[in-house]
């Protein structure tokens, strides 16, 4: 099957400030100095290719380069070098809930992240029960959303988030908040989603759903070290590394 994601010698670079500048005074004293900075690769020359249909997983420690390298796919942040191809519409469950007006309604910020979503407001509507259902949020869809808990507000995101019909998903931690029931129900819609055949790139630190749901795992070390494998040969491998 033909690569429906390319990732050609990726890399991402950050430049990181050695002086903070808070104010006029700071700002003219180190002036010399602000223009001084540290060259930072959350990622380094990275190259992967992921068929139509699979469920890639990604795993490594915090800060290896795990979310950055998703956001590159989506196209919210542009490489230092290489490239990214991705043939289809990309859904993103990257950072759920961007978007959400916390003065608004719970029912006002479905319309508005739906539509920030690519969705119209006729399939908005006609989706509009099922949505709420999910969220299992009834009781407060008047509410305003400053009033939700961050798990209500995860709930409700992910419960709009999953109506796209987009081929391609990325998936950053997205479950990371909320309670085992819920967190069940979004595992039967991932097994839905690979059913479809929709292509899905999964960021978790849950290495039992990492086993469960991923056909192959990209494991990451410090943004350049990586290998590819099969799930249970890179979560030992991980595991193993990660051993105090």
């Amino acid at each position: 099957m033909d690569s429906i994601i390319t990732i050609r010698d990726l890399s991402k670079m950050f430049k990181i400030p050695h002086v903070r500048n808070y104010n006029l005074k700071t700002y003219i004293v180190n002036f010399r100095k602000m223009r001084q900075y540290e060259k930072f690769y959350a990622l380094e020359r990275i190259d992967l290719d992921i068929e139509g249909g699979e469920f890639v997983g990604i795993i490594g420690r915090n800060g290896s380069g795990k979310s950055t390298l998703l956001k590159l796919i989506a196209g919210i942040l542009i490489p230092t070098s290489g490239e990214v191809v991705v043939e289809g519409d990309i859904s993103p469950f990257l950072e759920l809930g961007v978007g959400f007006n916390p003065e608004l309604t719970a029912r006002e910020n479905i319309f508005l992240y739906s539509a920030i979503l690519g969705l119209s407001r006729n399939e908005t509507e006609g989706r509009f029960a099922d949505i709420v259902a999910f969220s299992e949020l009834e009781k407060f869809i008047d509410s305003p959303l400053k009033n939700f808990s961050s798990g209500m507000q995860v709930r409700l995101a992910f419960s709009v988030a999953i109506q796209s019909n987009a081929p391609i998903l990325l998936v950053d931690e997205v479950l990371a908040v909320g309670d085992a029931p819920f967190q069940k129900k979004c595992f039967s819609v991932f097994d839905r989603f690979k059913r479809e055949g929709r292509t899905i790139v999964y960021v978790s630190h849950d290495l039992t759903s990492i086993q469960k749901f991923c056909d192959r795992v990209v494991y990451l070390r410090r943004g350049s070290e990586r290998r590819y494998g099969k799930p249970a040969d890179m979560i030992k491998l991980y595991e193993s590394d990660t051993k105090v």
